[in-house]
């Protein structure tokens, strides 16, 4: 029988730094909690505004993947490895971070602010060559289906990471009804309402709520209105200690 975790929106860390408020779905920075420190690989899924001109100076990161996912405005991104770059709606950032890499962003307008999901997964190879990809998808083709984002073939759709996991995002219209089959049976399938509400397995979503299925080889989702937005992450449960 499939197992579930429900996270509601309004259950989610909080910070505010004035410049930069985030939701963490999971334990990040100054939100800690033991119940909340992933879901299998995936490790964190924050949901970030970012104040004009403002953004994260340059830091680093390390033997993780780090997927950036824009949904309103321009997040500039620098990093060591000569990458400088700006993203946007339809785009997907994916950055290895291996055996080290520093990188800045920034909202790139001084006029408006820049919201992105900030998602990092457990990679399956520890200390490999950093790597960066940025890739800008067709939305049309995420219309009343899923489109991959996120696989780990480099040979697409979409971009690859050091996992053996998938990202669909799909928009849909009220009623709309589909199935979403596990790639792998042993992994979960953790479900982010980015827009809208669905239900999923019989479970009501709200906007920003996410659910974690586990357990299962099939999942059900229904859009309960238009333009409804879904982000379904499958990742591993279970992370080896590979090197």
């Amino acid at each position: 029988m499939a197992k579930s975790i429900l996270h509601k929106a309004d259950t989610r860390g909080n910070a505010d730094h004035g410049w930069l408020k985030s939701r963490q779905t999971f334990s990040f920075a100054g939100y800690y909690n033991p119940e909340r420190m992933g879901f299998g690989a995936l490790r964190v899924l924050n949901d970030d505004v970012v104040a004009p001109g403002r953004g994260f100076g340059t830091h680093p990161h390390d033997n993780m993947e780090i997927i950036s996912i824009p949904l309103e405005g321009d997040l500039q991104h620098q990093d060591n490895l000569g990458n400088t770059e700006v993203i946007r709606q339809g785009d997907v950032q994916v950055m290895s971070a291996g055996t080290g890499v520093f990188h800045s962003e920034y909202n790139k307008n001084s006029d408006r602010p820049v919201k992105f999901l900030q998602i990092w997964l457990f990679p399956n190879k520890l200390n490999v060559q950093p790597r960066y990809d940025q890739i800008t998808l067709n939305l049309e083709e995420r219309k009343n289906k899923l489109q991959q984002i996120i696989s780990p073939d480099p040979s697409g759709p979409g971009t690859w990471i050091h996992q053996d996991a998938w990202f669909h995002m799909g928009t849909f219209e009220k009623g709309k009804i589909l199935t979403y089959e596990l790639k792998d049976p042993n992994n979960g399938v953790y479900i982010f309402v980015v827009k809208g509400s669905f239900t999923v397995d019989g479970q009501p979503l709200e906007a920003r709520d996410g659910l974690g299925i586990s357990e299962t080889s099939t999942v059900n989702i229904s859009a309960n209105e238009d333009n409804a937005e879904v982000l379904i992450m499958e990742v591993p449960m279970h992370i080896p200690q590979n090197s």
